[in-house]
């Protein structure tokens, strides 16, 4: 088994991919409520900030901030894929490890941003996201993303990408 070595950064700002095992299932937007809430569960027991966040049938992008002094984003991210599991009617879980049950694959990929530009690049990228998809023509169209926040916090002015 590969040795993954990741970066921690206490207080620092991550981009994150988090994918189903299924890649043709529309399980988290069909079961998005399951996913924000285990999403605010975690925020409350474990704070962290989200700048920018889409959530797509089958995949999430987002990015976290941590708090000062604490690095612990993978607890955070297992917490959140085990609620959203835990969420989920008996019937579609399968076997597997707990908190994934052949729901998530097993992995995750992250990013530690670097610097302004590649925090702007990253906002941009999770925005566009459902675009690049074609799930939606427009940002403005996908119901499930922060650019809403993005575009009400920062005016109409500022456009991902």
């Amino acid at each position: 088994m590969p040795d993954y070595r990741r970066l921690y950064i206490p207080g620092g700002t991550f981009f994150f991919t988090v994918t189903l095992k299924n890649r043709t299932s529309d399980m988290l937007t069909a079961n998005i409520e399951a996913l924000r809430q285990s999403w605010r569960d975690v925020r409350a027991r474990r704070p962290f900030e989200t700048p920018a966040a889409v959530v797509l049938p089958d995949h999430t992008h987002f990015m976290m901030t941590l708090p000062e002094g604490d690095h612990d984003y993978s607890t955070r991210i297992r917490l959140i894929k085990a609620g959203f599991t835990k969420r989920l009617p008996e019937t579609i879980k399968g076997e597997g490890r707990k908190g994934e049950r052949n729901i998530w694959q097993q992995r995750f990929w992250e990013h530690a941003i670097r610097d302004e530009k590649d925090y702007e690049a990253h906002v941009n990228y999770i925005h566009h996201n459902p675009v690049k998809h074609g799930y939606v023509d427009d940002a403005d169209k996908w119901p499930f993303s922060t650019w809403h926040r993005f575009k009400r916090d920062y005016g109409k002015a500022w456009r991902p990408g």
